[in-house]
């Protein structure tokens, strides 16, 4: 009797036991699970932006939602991160640089063209606006991924070995290049002399004289040190950086419809987030360098010439990208 009680004792213990199991799984199961990846640590204002979306949609969803994010590219460089996305494995949501998207979408890089923007005002109201809608649309249909917002904010101005006041001192300067065409077309057409040089490479490039020197944002020139050798900043402000916070396609179509919305208001949010932020920082980082000592900063004079100059480059890149409505509808903004 006692062995029957015993027996029916651990049938009953085990099938509660298997029951909290089934419980869990489903409850598992009923759980959202989202991953994201950043090439850098939590400070870096890609991850904080990141962080803030994870915080929006999580506040705003009322089922269970878990988010983890790859930090420090731990997954890769951001060409890994586009694989990923597409695909719609390892990673579900990231912010990207434009050019990175152009092997799926060729018109993507127009975002970064330089003097694409006039001033922060300009850059801040098309990324709030709708004007960009084409590429986040030329981006789903080719890639599968899905633009949910926009962050960005670094301005990107010349460094040099020797001061840069002017079109004239311009005239012949040797400097570095990022390899897409575009960029050495349009500092070709402001009399510069562009060259395309790997970018471990320009610290001694500089050095040696190979170049005068390059083209960056502040937060870059701080950190690798360049002012040791292009300690003159020439405020051209040619370019402002545009960065979409993403999530793969196939992700997002998996998701409720109720989380989809919340995930559209909250990627709108979460970019304005990080154009605050990183606008921010990089005049932070830029005062810092000044009150050291490391760099002399001066503004072009005539830089509205420089915009003027451009413009053919930038209107035969758009029509080659069949973009000149879209090009046009930015300058308009």
């Amino acid at each position: 009797m006692k062995i029957l009680q015993s027996a029916r004792a651990l049938l009953k213990g085990a099938t509660v036991v298997a029951t909290l199991a089934v419980a869990a799984q489903s409850a598992q199961a009923d759980t959202i699970q989202l991953r994201g990846a950043s090439l850098f640590d939590e400070e870096h204002a890609y991850t904080k932006t990141l962080r803030e979306l994870e915080k929006l949609i999580g506040d705003a969803y009322e089922g269970d939602i878990e988010f983890e994010i790859h930090l420090n590219g731990e997954l890769g460089d951001e060409s890994d991160f586009v694989t990923f996305l597409q695909q719609g494995v390892a990673i579900d949501y990231a912010v990207m640089a434009p050019s990175n998207m152009a092997v799926f979408a060729p018109s993507i890089p127009l975002m970064d063209m330089p003097f694409l923007f006039r001033d922060l005002d300009h850059w801040n109201a098309v990324l709030s606006s709708d004007v960009l809608k084409p590429l986040e649309d030329l981006l789903y249909e080719k890639a599968d991924i899905k633009i949910i917002g926009y962050a960005g904010g670094g301005v990107r101005n010349l460094a040099s070995a020797e001061p840069i006041h002017n079109i004239d001192e311009l005239t012949g300067h040797k400097m570095r290049v990022m390899g897409a065409p575009i960029q050495a077309q349009i500092f070709a057409s402001i009399q510069a002399a562009p060259s395309v040089i790997a970018y471990n490479e320009v610290y001694n490039a500089i050095q040696t004289g190979v170049i005068g020197g390059f083209e960056n944002e502040a937060a870059s020139i701080q950190n690798l040190k360049f002012y040791e050798v292009a300690p003159n900043i020439t405020l051209t402000k040619h370019a402002i950086t545009v960065r979409p916070v993403v999530m793969s396609g196939k992700t997002f179509r998996k998701l409720p419809e109720d989380l989809q919305a919340i995930v559209i208001e909250a990627g709108a949010k979460a970019g304005a987030f990080g154009r605050e932020l990183e606008s921010r920082q990089d005049g932070e980082k830029m005062q810092e360098m000044i009150d050291a000592g490391q760099v002399m900063v001066t503004e072009f004079e005539g830089r509205e010439k420089l915009l003027e100059m451009v413009i053919p480059v930038q209107d035969a890149y758009a029509a080659e990208l069949g973009a000149t409505e879209l090009l046009d509808a930015i300058r308009a903004k």
